[in-house]
Order: C-alpha cells, then sequence, then structure tokens
C-alpha cells in the first residue's frame, strides 16, 4: 500500500474512533470549515459550526435507532490529483434493539479529500441511501424477531 493509502487508511480510522466514542470535536476536525453533503434527497453546503450543532441530536438519533458501532468493512482510494483523494467506504452498522438479536447492516458514502498540510479534510461526502430509511428498514427487520 502507498503512503497515501496508509495516510487515508489511518484519517479515517481516526474518523471511525471519533465516531465510536462520539467525539464531535474530532470529529468536527475531520471536516473543512464548509463542505458539501449529499445523499439521496440532494446536496447541501454545510458549515463546521452548524455540523457542531446537530451533531448531539445526531447521537440521539443513532443511540434510539439502538445503533451500538459503526465500523469500515472496505476502503478503496483514488488520487484525484495532487490536492485532492476520494475514499469510497462500506460501513457495517450494528444494531442491537433486541437483546440477544443485533442486526448488522451496510451503508456506504464517498468521500473527497483534500490534503492540507499533511493531513487531510472531507470537503465533500455523499452518503449513497438515505440513513434514516436505513434505519426504518432495520427496525421493520428488529420487529420480526419479537416474539
Amino acid at each position: 500500500m502507498n503512503d497515501l493509502n496508509t495516510r487515508i487508511r489511518e484519517f479515517f480510522n481516526g474518523y471511525e474512533n471519533a465516531n465510536t466514542e462520539f467525539d464531535p470535536q474530532r470529529l468536527a476536525a475531520c471536516y473543512a470549515e464548509v463542505f458539501m453533503f449529499a445523499g439521496p434527497a440532494g446536496v447541501q453546503a454545510v458549515k463546521k459550526e452548524d455540523f457542531l450543532k446537530v451533531l448531539p441530536r445526531r447521537k440521539e438519533f443513532f443511540k434510539s435507532a439502538g445503533l451500538v458501532s459503526s465500523t469500515i468493512e472496505s476502503l478503496e482510494t483514488s488520487t484525484l490529483d495532487s490536492k485532492y483523494a476520494m475514499a469510497k467506504i462500506v460501513w457495517r452498522l450494528r444494531f442491537a434493539l433486541n437483546a440477544g438479536n443485533p442486526i448488522d447492516s451496510e451503508i456506504s458514502a464517498s468521500y473527497i479529500l483534500a490534503e492540507a498540510t499533511r493531513r487531510f479534510e472531507i470537503v465533500f461526502q455523499i452518503d449513497h441511501q438515505d440513513l434514516t430509511e436505513k434505519v426504518r428498514q432495520v427496525r421493520s427487520e428488529a420487529n420480526q424477531f419479537r416474539p
């Protein structure tokens, strides 16, 4: 694995850890001051300061959905030019809605990273599915296991 791929992997390992520990400052540090977020509903520009404000609600949403972990299942990288790279990630989400019956689900996202002084920051994130709909599907699946 070349140096760039190793550094991108290390960046996303830190991102994964910040998510696991729910460290809003470390999560926000992974993003540019203004970044683009895209999903099935469209594209929007997001200011880091606004992102920090929604992180507590995001945490509560995932907690209420029973999310206990999100881990990198696979990561592919490609260089776009001397400053930008792209990472495609499949995340494995583990939900614990019923005792003894965890549900694993996968989501994917693509990230455009900008390199600034030997560190990366996310400048564009594309979620390839509607996360709210994914949570509804997981809840429905969990209800099938209830006695």
